[in-house]
């Protein structure tokens, strides 16, 4: 049951930052340059394959200006 959940949360997660990704008109391929990663990887997150570190969250964060809680805002 907690692994479910755990799936849950990380497809919201993902969910919410493509959403906030777009809302400021920024592709996946942006992000990435911005971040130094992958663009394999901001795809990953934004489908909730993976579980980023809580840095790559603070980055992305800031590339997207907004705050960090922000990504968290969503329905579990």
């Amino acid at each position: 049951m907690a692994i479910e959940k755990d799936n849950i949360f990380l497809i919201n997660f993902g969910k919410n930052l493509k959403k906030l990704r777009q809302e400021k008109g920024i592709s996946q391929a942006q992000l990435a340059f911005e971040a130094n990663i992958e663009i394999s990887q901001i795809s990953r997150i934004e489908r909730g394959l993976i579980n980023t570190t809580i840095a790559n969250v603070k980055l992305l964060s800031k590339i997207l200006e907004v705050p960090i809680t922000r990504l968290f805002e969503f329905d579990e």
